[in-house]
């Protein structure tokens, strides 16, 4: 990691971003777990591309920004105000749910009162939604930027090209970031691409574009940070890839054999969990009694949001349709 310090974090920052990242690991595992024991029906995991999301959440306005993110997007939407019982609700698709009234898949992360945009559950449609939000922004003369974030796998939709070259001619506030993890599914990315960087096809849209180390936070930060102040400056879009990790499977649906032992155990070593509290314990941020502390409290927020998200009723059946139709009041 380079040092947090060389991109202006703070200690205090550096604490706020692990306390990010681990209350979002620890709801994954959660969830993870729940469905393993037949409690959820699907769960689709952000185990090890934290480092990435925090880095670039941390760098935006939570205020003035907005996030069209994609469905691994749990520690990105967290720390823009996604709270665990919010997520758990989501998760057990129950009426509490914000982001749909329990009637969309998990990992469909939707707040307005955050700044996060509703999202679709077709692939890549986030990136138009983020490139319209970002003219809208430009025309009014505004000082906000859209951050859309996607696999690698989702850059081979004609959405990703239209969006981005929209985003290029018209020189728009949009920073989009490519969470590579290496597979599109089960598909590696020898077959996915033929370019060495996916950040080079921003030559192409006459963008920026920079390729970084999504393990590392504070590379992620650095980066996202730059772009958004050339978007404030109207020096137009960026297109960041941030090589990451995914610890889990695509999906629980997914059998992840595709990939060797040997991989997957490499890919434990690449943590970025572990890797940021190695980085405090070496830089004397935080003791092992701090480490401590948050463990447990996070281990009692995330208990007390499923059992509050369990015990919680479902939609009504009539419900299904509220918000999907127009509703005339015949009386």
């Amino acid at each position: 990691m380079i040092n947090h310090e060389e991109v202006g974090l703070t200690d205090g920052d550096v604490k706020e971003m692990y306390r990010t990242m681990l209350l979002s690991r620890k709801l994954d595992e959660r969830m993870w777990l729940l469905n393993r024991a037949g409690k959820l029906p699907f769960v689709i995991s952000c185990q090890g591309q934290e480092a990435t999301q925090v880095g670039a959440g941390f760098a935006l306005d939570k205020e003035e920004d907005v996030l069209s993110p994609y469905y691994r997007d749990l520690a990105l939407a967290t720390h823009f105000g996604m709270t665990p019982l919010e997520t758990m609700l989501s998760a057990f698709a129950k009426d509490g749910d914000i982001q749909s009234g329990g009637r969309q898949m998990p990992g469909h992360f939707s707040k307005k009162a955050s700044n996060i945009l509703s999202q679709g559950s077709a692939v890549t449609t986030q990136v138009l939604h983020a490139v319209g939000a970002a003219y809208k922004f430009k025309l009014d003369g505004e000082k906000r930027v859209a951050l859309t974030t996607l696999g690698e796998g989702s850059t081979s939709q004609g959405d990703f090209h239209e969006g981005l070259n929209f985003a290029g001619v018209h020189k728009l506030p949009v920073i989009c970031l490519i969470e590579n993890n290496k597979y599109a599914i089960s598909v590696p990315t020898r077959l996915q691409y033929a370019v060495d960087k996916l950040s080079d096809r921003a030559h192409g849209y006459g963008m920026h574009g920079e390729h970084v180390d999504g393990n590392d936070p504070f590379a992620v930060y650095g980066v996202v940070k730059a772009a958004r102040e050339r978007a404030v400056n109207g020096e137009g879009a960026s297109l960041i890839e941030a090589m990451s990790t995914r610890l889990t499977a695509h999906s629980s649906d997914d059998d992840d054999s595709y990939r060797t032992i040997e991989e997957r155990e490499k890919n434990k070593e690449e943590d970025c969990v572990v890797l940021m509290k190695d980085y405090m314990v070496e830089k004397n941020i935080a003791e092992e009694s701090w480490f401590l502390e948050i463990e447990e409290e996070f281990k009692l927020i995330v208990k007390d949001a499923t059992k509050e998200a369990e015990n919680a009723p479902y939609p009504k059946a009539e419900d299904a349709l509220r918000h999907v139709y127009e509703e005339v009041d015949n009386g």
